[in-house]
Order: structure tokens, then C-alpha cells, then sequence
């Protein structure tokens, strides 16, 4: 490829990459190319674009990266395995479509840390609302113009109502929006659906905008590493399906690889722990230790139970009703317009916490997120995890060969605190499912069982049993300090230039819920920096803040 720099190369086409390009791309004098290592997104996909479809691409190498973690030590030594998108868009094509913000304590703790005042919920909130339009209503919380069509669950069926029932029969309460004035609580869930399709983050900002002359994407680019010139990134190499490798060359190069790409295309470009990268192979450019530290994820189970009653979507399962639901998916109708996490809600597992540390989706079918299920037809589950695991695990390379997958630990269940939350949350499960509003549906537990029943054996089946929920982050963490990786007033990599990070390995900490939305509120904002905007201004509203029942005594 001839050496004309373009303005922004952008390595990966997923969830932030997609946001960048439209951004960046809207300038008619900026030259933007993404490189995107999947393939393209096909309109014709029924397996991307039928919502109720989602459990077909993970596990295909067709649509899936297929990862898995390193033996953990605290899970039996277990394989975890990790799906990442492989295809334009990302995880956004492949996930479960569910639109959660987290909560906005999550932001003021983002801004405690030293350089990262800006990261606040009043200065995140108009990047939320400027990438969304919430067909629920547009009010101080919500946006009502942006790119991301988010439609409100119905969670109308005779299962959602009982859960709902349920959950205020168990002491908890219903909120109007999860993702406005109140999280804590149950409600309907945004989705990332709209008019019975998945509206991915290329659906929704790179498609309409693949027209402009300013905006090159390529797909099935695998980028091999970043190229420097001295302390400065100038381009990339690359390869495509057939030919030689080839290079690219840019003013910029921003990294959108997410939490376990970003780091491994640092490190095998020399960025990294230097004594690491020597250990690999690899020729350093820049010592800096935090690369692929600091991960985070959630992990979940699936608490099952039978229902006495037909009325679960059991029967769409089916492969001899499989042609009817396609056709009525056809006319954006019917059980494959859905993703069926249509609602649940966050829950507090102690009352010392400050916010919800439980995120609960209720769905109307017992079965795993792989399309598995338990014998036994008609059920129900809700999918329950901490959300604030202070376990850390990290991404590092073996080999100087980016096509070798860099080892991964999560370090699951490695912290008394993270063992306690899960003890109290299958507790808390359990209670719900339990009470009056389930009598009538309610055919006995299916998973764990009744055979587990103390602490230990609840952690034991956790060992077992659990997955990941797919939200690893915070591997490049934004901040200041000495194992920060990006700057959070210009997201660029310390000590670098011409080179920046935008995903959701730049999180300092996981949020509470799915990480979606963060990811690419992140990436609203970093635009604005990138291009040298005047930042939205900050909107400081009320929001919800449990006062716990220690607190509330001491101020008596």
C-alpha cells in the first residue's frame, strides 16, 4: 500500500470501532480506515440479525473467536471459555442485545482516582443520551435522537409477571428504568433491538455512513502489530485473505481491539512489561507494566426451575416450529424478534454495600447461553452475578506471533469478599423464585438442585458450573498512576505518541451490569477528544443513593 498517511487508522471494527469511524469520519477532509480481522456482516444473516438467534454464533468459529482462559486455580482448574465477535461489529453482532448503563455511582468512583475527575456520571451523561434514542421517552436521563434504538422488553408473558410479582414479595423493589434515576431495582430491560433485528454498533453507526469518501473498511484485515517509528506509531502491518502482508500508515493509530485484543496487539508491537515482552520474544518499545493487567469480568450461573405450566418459549425451540418462527421473524414478529432477557433487575446481597453488587436477568426458558438446556421441557432461570468481584487476572502473550492466542486468567472466586457476594446471591435467587407469585408455575428447582444446599456446596457448584458473562475490561486502564496505561484526558498510551486506546479495556473498573453501553459511551467521548471538540457539557442530575441502614443509624 503506497505510504499516504490516512488521518486515523482504527484497529478493529467492533462496538467502539464502529462508533469512532462514523465520528471521525463525518469530517469530509479526514481519511479514516478501520481494519476489522472478521468478516463482514451480512444482511442476509439470519444468525446476527434474528434477535431470538443469538445462542448460533457462540461456539461457531464462524461468528466467534473463540477464547478460553487459562486453567483457574480457583475454579477447579477449569477452561473458562470467552466468545468474542468475529465479524464487523464485534461482540455487539454476537451478544445478548441487553442495553445497561451501569450505575452512576460506577462513574464517581471511575473520577476518585487521581486524572480522572472528567470520567464523572455529569460529565459521562450527555455522551449516554447523545448515543441513544430510547423509544421508552427522552427525558433528563435518556437520549431521544442517537444512533442506538433501544426498545423496552415487553416482559408481559405469565413468567415476567410472576417474577415481578415475586421480587416485591421478597422485599425488593420496581423501578420505572434501570438505566435512569433509579437502577436498583426490577423492570423491563432496554435491548438493543430494533423493529425485530439486532441494531448492532454496525448496524446502527457504521452501515449508514460506509458511502462516504472518508471512510475506508476493510474486513478479514488482520492487523500483525502497530509500526513505530521511535516513541511515535506511524502505521500498522497488516494481512488480508490472500497476498503479502501489507502496511498502512497513519497520523494516528487508534486501538479498538477490546479487553483481551488491545493489550495482546501491544504487546506483541513491543508495548508492554518489558521483562514480559523479552521473555516472549519480543523487541521492547516501551516498558509500561499495566498492559493486560487489571482484568475484570463478571461471572454468572443460571438458576433453574421447571414450570407446571405450559407457558415458557420452550416450544420455539423446537425444530419443527423453527420455519414459523423464521417466517413470522420475517414480518419483525413473534419469538424470534426477541432476545427474551426482556427484563430483571439489580439487588443489593447486603446492606452494607452503597449500591446494587447483584445483577439478575429473569429469562422464560430454562437453558444455557449455547442453546443447551436440561431435560424436562417447560421452565424459567434467572442468570445471577456479583458485580463487583475484586479479583484481578491479566492477558499476556507466549509468542511473537499475533495468530497465537495470548493466555488469559481471570482469577475467578480468588477473594473472600468475591466467595461471600456469591454465597449471598444464590441465596438471594432462590428466595425470589420461591415466594407465592411462582406457586402456580413453580415444578421445583432444576439447577442447582436441591442437593445443593450450604455455603459450601452453593461454591462448590459455582467451581463447577459457572461462566463468564462476557464483560472483560480494564486491561489498559485509563488514569495517572504507575500501572495506568492510557491518559483519560486524551485516551492516548503513556508515554507514546501518535497512538491511542478506546474500548472497554480503558475502563479502571468494571461497571455494574453489561458493559455494552459504557463502551461506547466511552467511545462518544473519546471522539470528541480525538477531534479536538469542545466536550458536552457536564448535566449534573439527582440520581438514586441507598443510604445503608449503618449509615442512616450514625446520622441519627
Amino acid at each position: 500500500m503506497a505510504r499516504t498517511p490516512y488521518d486515523y487508522i482504527i484497529i478493529g471494527g467492533g462496538s467502539a470501532g464502529c462508533a469512532l469511524a462514523n465520528r471521525l469520519s463525518a469530517d469530509p477532509s479526514t481519511r479514516v480506515l478501520v481494519l476489522e480481522a472478521g468478516r463482514p456482516d451480512w444482511k442476509t444473516d439470519v444468525f446476527i440479525h434474528m434477535p431470538a438467534a443469538l445462542t448460533y454464533p457462540i461456539g461457531s468459529r464462524f461468528y466467534d473467536w473463540m477464547y478460553e482462559s487459562e486453567p483457574e486455580p480457583h475454579m477447579n482448574g477449569r477452561r473458562i471459555y470467552h466468545a468474542r465477535g468475529k465479524v464487523l461489529g464485534g461482540s455487539s453482532s454476537i451478544n445478548g442485545m441487553i442495553f445497561q448503563r451501569g450505575n452512576p455511582l460506577d462513574y464517581e468512583r471511575w473520577a476518585g482516582d487521581p486524572g480522572m475527575e472528567s470520567w464523572d456520571y455529569a460529565h459521562c451523561l450527555p455522551y449516554f443520551k447523545k448515543m441513544e434514542t430510547c423509544l421508552a421517552g427522552a427525558d433528563e436521563y435518556r437520549g431521544g435522537d442517537g444512533p442506538l434504538v433501544l426498545e423496552r422488553g415487553p416482559a408481559t408473558s405469565p413468567l415476567f409477571l410472576a417474577f415481578f410479582e415475586a421480587v416485591q414479595q421478597a422485599g425488593y423493589h420496581l423501578t420505572s428504568d434501570v438505566n435512569g434515576y433509579r437502577q436498583e431495582g426490577f423492570a423491563p430491560f432496554d435491548r438493543n433491538i430494533h423493529r425485530g433485528r439486532r441494531l448492532s454498533a454496525a448496524r446502527a453507526y457504521l452501515h449508514p455512513v460506509m458511502d462516504r469518501p472518508s471512510l475506508t473498511v476493510k474486513t478479514n484485515a488482520f492487523v500483525r502489530r502497530i509500526v513505530f517509528e521511535g516513541n511515535r506509531a506511524t502505521g500498522v502491518s497488516f494481512d488480508l485473505l490472500r497476498g503479502p502482508t501489507r502496511r498502512a500508515y497513519a497520523k494516528e493509530i487508534i486501538l479498538c481491539g477490546g479487553a483481551i485484543n488491545s493489550p495482546q496487539v501491544l504487546q506483541v508491537s513491543g508495548v508492554g512489561n518489558a521483562a514480559e515482552l523479552e521473555n516472549a520474544g519480543v523487541k521492547v518499545v516501551h516498558d509500561l507494566p499495566g498492559v493486560g493487567e487489571n482484568l475484570q469480568d463478571h461471572l454468572e450461573v443460571y438458576v433453574q426451575y421447571g414450570s407446571k405450566l405450559p407457558v415458557s418459549v420452550a416450544p420455539s425451540m423446537l425444530y419443527r416450529n423453527r420455519p414459523k418462527v423464521y417466517l413470522q421473524w420475517l414480518a419483525r414478529r413473534g419469538d424470534g424478534a426477541t432476545n427474551h432477557f426482556e427484563g430483571g433487575g439489580f439487588a443489593r446481597s447486603n446492606d452494607e454495600v452503597a449500591y446494587p453488587n447483584l445483577m439478575f436477568h429473569f429469562l422464560p426458558i430454562a437453558i444455557r447461553y449455547d442453546g443447551s438446556q436440561p431435560a424436562g421441557g417447560h421452565g424459567y432461570q434467572v442468570h445471577i452475578g456479583p458485580m463487583y468481584s475484586n479479583s484481578r487476572g491479566w492477558v499476556r502473550i507466549t509468542s511473537t506471533d499475533p495468530k497465537v492466542k495470548p493466555a488469559i486468567q481471570f482469577n475467578y472466586l480468588s477473594t473472600d469478599e468475591d466467595r461471600r457476594e456469591w454465597k449471598e446471591a444464590i441465596q438471594i435467587a432462590r428466595k425470589i423464585l420461591n415466594q407465592p407469585a411462582f406457586d402456580l408455575y413453580n415444578a421445583g428447582e432444576l439447577s442447582p438442585g436441591p442437593g445443593v444446599a450450604t455455603e459450601e456446596e452453593v461454591l462448590d457448584w459455582v467451581r463447577r458450573d459457572a461462566e463468564t458473562a462476557l464483560h472483560p475490561s480494564c486491561t489498559c486502564a485509563m488514569g495517572t498512576g504507575a500501572m495506568s496505561v492510557v491518559d483519560p484526558q486524551t485516551m492516548r498510551v503513556h508515554g507514546l505518541d501518535g497512538l491511542r486506546v478506546v474500548d472497554a479495556s480503558v475502563f479502571p473498573y468494571v461497571t455494574n451490569g453489561n458493559i455494552y453501553a459504557p463502551t461506547m459511551m466511552t467511545a462518544e467521548k473519546a471522539a470528541d477528544m480525538i477531534m479536538g471538540n469542545t466536550p458536552l457539557e457536564p448535566q449534573h442530575v439527582d440520581f438514586y443513593r441507598h443510604q445503608p441502614k449503618k449509615a442512616a443509624a450514625a446520622g441519627e
